[in-house]
């Protein structure tokens, strides 16, 4: 039985902790199997904002391919996944998917998903957005990417920073097709 594939980026932005945890969500479903692409300035994020190691992220992935890596098999079309999230997704990382400028493999693998049309799933951690932002995700939307910035909720009364992180990355899986188990969901006021 062929697993049920999904491609992780993570790029440079604040808020590595996304990605962290789509790994860390991923890995507790069956069945699933992570491509993970790291981009230079990712893993320099994730010194700064975590104690995790390059090689501690990594062991979260089934599979790891270099961020310079184009003839990995994410780059190619004839790769079957069900999607791809780019948790945080930077805007350099917007920037290359909305004109299709493969500079390296996270933009080349989520050119793939949109050519196959396939969910691709861009978690853009910036603020405040200007003019030229909104436009990049305007952009990628129209050609039908899903650009879902990690916005908490706060119905299902977080109570830990972790909380937040894996509802919002719970939620942004779910267009990906993966039912994260135990999310929680709206359900009325009454």
């Amino acid at each position: 039985m062929t697993p049920t594939r999904v491609v992780v980026g993570i790029s440079g932005a604040s808020g590595v902790i996304y990605g962290v945890k789509s790994l860390e969500l991923l890995s507790t479903i069956d069945g699933i199997e992570t491509h993970l692409v790291v981009t230079p300035s990712a893993r320099q994020t994730l010194g700064i904002e975590t104690d995790l190691s390059t090689g501690d992220l990594e062991k979260l992935a089934d599979h790891v391919h270099g961020p310079r890596d184009i003839a990995a098999p994410i780059a190619s079309g004839s790769f079957t996944s069900v999607g791809m999230i780019i948790a945080p997704c930077s805007i350099k990382t917007l920037s290359g998917v909305a004109h299709s400028f493969s500079v390296d493999l996270i933009v080349r693998a989520a050119d793939v998903m949109l050519k196959e049309r396939r969910p691709l799933v861009l978690m853009v951690r910036e603020t405040p957005f200007h003019l030229g932002h909104l436009r990049l995700m305007e952009r990628v939307t129209e050609m039908g990417a899903i650009v879902q910035p990690p916005v908490p909720a706060f119905y299902n009364r977080p109570g830990t920073i972790d909380e937040i992180v894996s509802h919002s990355v719970g939620r942004a899986l779910e267009h990906l097709g993966i039912a994260v188990p135990g999310l929680a969901r709206w359900s009325g006021s009454g």
